[in-house]
């Protein structure tokens, strides 16, 4: 098969590969629809010691089953994979497994190829008249519907009646948007500082986006949402935040610095660290997006798997304008 294949730091080789071998209890997917995530940037770069070359990357996958009783099948792909045993897992945290691996991590290749091995039971069925392109946003649209989960339930006043915001306009971020909306949400604002992201959103989305230095002096929100994780980020996300306000915290840019921890200690503020997602998030995220309730879900474009460096490279000079890059194999 061919597959878009990371050999070092900003390096992708589109080259023949392998096709994988379906376990026991797995099936082979003919990959439709690919996305790019922050985390596939990092890799790249050279910055996730977790991702070696040379790998397939890639974990945002919607396609059809070959082979086998569900032959045919259009899917969705939930890439956690759990053992679902411990105790994480038997509570409804499946995310925090420590036995847990993802596609696009050894030893699992990832999704920017023809074809990909998943448990059956990491696939949700899409409808068939529901693109694949749409139903590949189901991952990342996951990450945000499980931060605002828990959000909702570590605030004290209900979804209607706060005020949110969402650093980052990336899938991610507007997966979270998105998600706050479905919850209740009505005052949001999402920051993006990209003017051509910006403008593309606006087109999009009916959201308020604004470059984070429009941000008014004084304006305070009861939930920020860092879908980006960097110390600027992290610094906006302190000052702005209400006494008693909770901070959701998915973006992995870097590590460290930003928080106000005294801030924070004096004005009772939530901090709260959100991974992934549940298989139990991921199949509701999958339902709302099918029942049409995160909106028309056409903030993304495409491009041939073939073509995949140079999406890549665009990406990292921030020239693409969409939020979401799918690559099509």
């Amino acid at each position: 098969m061919k597959a878009l294949v990371y050999t070092g730091p900003e390096r992708l080789e589109f080259r023949n590969a392998d096709c994988p071998i379906p376990g026991e209890g797995e099936v082979l997917i003919r990959v439709d629809s690919v996305g790019i995530c922050g985390s596939d940037m990092h890799a790249y770069l050279g910055h996730d010691e977790r991702r070696p070359e040379p790998l397939i990357l890639g974990h945002e996958v919607a396609g059809t089953i070959v082979g086998g009783d569900e032959d045919g099948q259009r899917v969705t792909v939930n890439p956690l994979v759990t053992c679902g045993n411990c105790l994480a897992c038997t509570s409804g945290r499946d995310n925090l497994c420590p036995e847990r691996q993802i596609i696009s991590m050894p030893p699992r290749e990832g999704g920017f190829a023809q074809f990909v091995a998943i448990s059956i039971s990491n696939i949700v069925p899409v409808p068939d008249n529901f693109l694949l392109e749409k139903a590949s946003l189901a991952e990342p649209i996951a990450c945000g519907w499980h931060a605002v989960r828990l959000a909702k339930s570590a605030l004290s006043k209900d979804m209607p009646n706060i005020r949110a915001l969402v650093i980052g306009g990336g899938a991610i971020g507007v997966g979270a948007a998105l998600s706050l909306s479905c919850f209740g949400v009505e005052d949001l604002t999402v920051l993006e500082p990209n003017k051509i992201r910006r403008q593309h959103l606006a087109q999009t989305t009916r959201m308020l986006v604004m470059d984070p230095n429009d941000l008014k002096d004084g304006v305070k929100f009861d939930l920020v949402i860092d879908a980006v994780g960097f110390e600027q980020t992290r610094k906006t996300a302190s000052t702005v935040i209400f006494p008693g306000g909770v901070i959701m915290h998915i973006g992995l840019g870097a590590g460290e610095g930003g928080l106000d921890i005294r801030r924070m200690t004096l004005q009772e503020v939530t901090f709260i660290g959100t991974y992934t997602y549940t298989a139990a998030d991921f199949r509701a995220t999958a339902q709302a997006m099918f029942d049409g309730k995160l909106g028309a879900l056409d903030w993304y474009e495409t491009r041939p798997l073939s073509e995949g460096a140079k999406a890549f490279a665009e990406n990292r000079q921030g020239l693409a304008q969409a939020s979401k890059t799918i690559l099509k194999p």
